[in-house]
């Protein structure tokens, strides 16, 4: 099972927030194991920490090779990704965790988060807070 973090997820990663559940930081880390973080979660922390909406101790620039060196793989959107949006159900208002949605169901990867919504879609989810 490959992992997809949802963009709280990584902002919790790189807060060393207690935030993030021992089970899913464990989950993140098991060797055997891909984890990746969508180009989407890198847009929107962008923009929230420009608006101060997100604190990261650096800029997030600086993170980038840290986080490539932990083993996290980066996901670029797909043109199969963006049309994989057609197909899904408004149940979700924000257009950044609808395409993590699309890319974890195009891709087969179980999305870590703790945001409910997601769980109402037809993917894999793994509780982060846990």
């Amino acid at each position: 099972m490959n992992l997809l973090l949802d963009t709280h997820v990584l902002i919790w990663w790189l807060q060393n927030s207690p935030r993030l559940g021992s089970h899913a930081r464990k989950a993140i880390l098991q060797s055997g194991r891909a984890a990746f973080i969508s180009s989407v979660s890198i847009w929107e922390i962008s923009i929230k920490s420009q608006g101060n909406t997100v604190k990261l101790r650096e800029p997030l620039r600086k993170h980038i090779p840290e986080l490539i060196g932990q083993g996290f793989r980066a996901l670029p959107v797909t043109f199969e990704h963006a049309l994989a949006l057609q197909d899904l159900p408004a149940i979700h208002r924000d257009p950044f965790d609808r395409m993590l949605v699309a890319q974890a169901q195009s891709e087969d990867l179980t999305i870590v988060t703790s945001d409910s919504a997601i769980e109402a879609y037809d993917v894999r989810t793994m509780d982060a807070s846990d």
